[in-house]
């Protein structure tokens, strides 16, 4: 019996420890009125936990207006259902620092979350963590007409805009159930992370009636380890998205590198400029696999864009189990957008090997290309136990490398076009 109350007293205090360690913001002098900014006391309580050895910062029921917050070691996140984080639409309110986009290190605005070397990190929902990002795409949109009126090209960086989520450096991360919504820019950018998991997470923005620009799902960036699964996913641009670096020196540098060991399992895809996208900003990406998932749009399962001012290799790609309606089920073609040799005498090239597809029954507007540069080397492709319904069943390919078994388009066997 002594025995029996101790643990029993031992356990009750272990739940009281753990309860000790939630820290809810109201319980800090942070209102719940959504047109007052709360920046400064919410950043207080991350940092009272951080001092006090780590803590989840608890968002309650209620919306609460936010510019960027940087999370510590050993401190967490986590919304409870009907709690709104809701990212100011001032970019006054997001500091210009050290960061990383669109594959090179510059100084960028922080994200409405942000997390650096903060190992074990995690954001728990069932709340939601809102971009509020109306005025930037309107902002964006505006811009681009401006110079295209002007003759002249812009980027996306030109118009400033946070992103959502950005953790660099943290290995052992945790997103779980919670959604990430109308994001100004990237929705979820990995950085340097390994042994991440998304689970069961909304990740959505815009194509009407101000579509979101560049506002790509899970960006996963010189990253390995990562698994996202149980996700529903629609976004302005790529749903999930390989990064690493480009240009024709990024290969050599460090702050670049590979993307390897990436899971996506049992997801769900509305519309998006592509299901698993590689390539815009990626030198090197391998066991990258898409699986048991179901697809609702007109974009490609598997969108390769082959830089030619990027040495690229990309391999062990596998695509299998997918049901729905999609565009194509691949589509690998040159990606000029921003093309910059930067003076470089270097020639860039790009390698894709032992891409698979299996078990894929889908209706789409055509099978699927596969047309590389010049100097690119493509080859060791299959497909396989596939059925598809397509306006345009051919599959485009010059590169002889291509295996097919069993797969049929409208009723009748595949037919590669060189």
């Amino acid at each position: 019996m002594k025995k029996s109350l101790l643990l029993t007293a031992a356990l009750f205090m272990a739940a009281l420890s753990v309860r000790s360690q939630d820290y809810v913001i109201t319980k800090y002098k942070v209102g719940n009125d959504s047109t007052q900014i709360n920046t400064k006391a919410i950043q207080k309580v991350i940092d009272m936990a951080a001092a006090k050895g780590g803590g989840t910062v608890v968002i309650p029921k209620g919306t609460y207006l936010t510019g960027a917050l940087f999370f510590k070691p050993k401190t967490k996140l986590r919304l409870l259902a009907g709690a709104r984080l809701k990212g100011s639409d001032n970019i006054a309110d997001y500091p210009l620092i050290p960061s990383r986009m669109e594959g090179r290190r510059l100084d960028y605005y922080a994200a409405v979350i942000n997390a650096t070397n903060v190992n074990g990190f995690a954001i728990t929902g069932p709340g939601t963590i809102d971009g509020n990002g109306l005025n930037y795409w309107k902002t964006f949109w505006a811009h681009r007409d401006s110079m295209k009126r002007a003759g002249k090209s812009s980027t996306n960086l030109e118009v400033h805009r946070p992103r959502l989520v950005f953790l660099w450096g943290c290995n052992n991360v945790n997103i779980k159930n919670v959604k990430l919504q109308n994001s100004g820019f990237w929705t979820t950018h990995l950085y340097q992370c390994s042994n991440v998991l998304i689970d069961g997470c909304d990740i959505r923005s815009p194509y009407q009636p101000v579509p979101a620009p560049s506002t790509d799902g899970i960006d996963i960036d010189v990253c390995s380890k990562v698994t996202v699964r149980n996700c529903y996913i629609s976004v302005n641009d790529d749903a999930v998205c390989i990064k690493g670096g480009k240009g024709p020196t990024a290969h050599k540098m460090p702050e670049n590198g590979p993307v390897e060991d990436i899971l996506v399992e049992n997801c769900t895809f509305g519309e998006s400029h592509g299901t698993l996208t590689i390539g815009s900003e990626s030198i090197y990406a391998q066991r990258i696999t898409l699986r048991n998932c179901k697809v609702n749009n007109l974009c490609p399962l598997l969108r390769i864009k082959m830089r030619p001012d990027t040495y690229q290799t990309f391999e062990n790609i596998t695509v299998s189990n997918i049901t729905g309606r999609c565009g194509t089920l691949i589509d690998l073609n040159p990606w000029k957008q921003f093309f910059d040799l930067g003076g470089s005498a270097e020639k860039p090239y790009g390698q894709v090997h032992n891409i698979t597809f299996s078990d894929i029954n889908v209706d789409c507007t055509k099978f699927g290309t596969i047309d590389g540069n010049a100097t690119d080397k493509i080859g060791n492709i299959t497909f396989k136990n596939i059925k598809v319904t397509a306006d345009n069943p051919a599959l485009a390919c010059r590169y002889p490398d291509v295996k097919v078994e069993n797969v049929v388009a409208n009723g009748a066997p595949l037919v590669i076009k060189k």
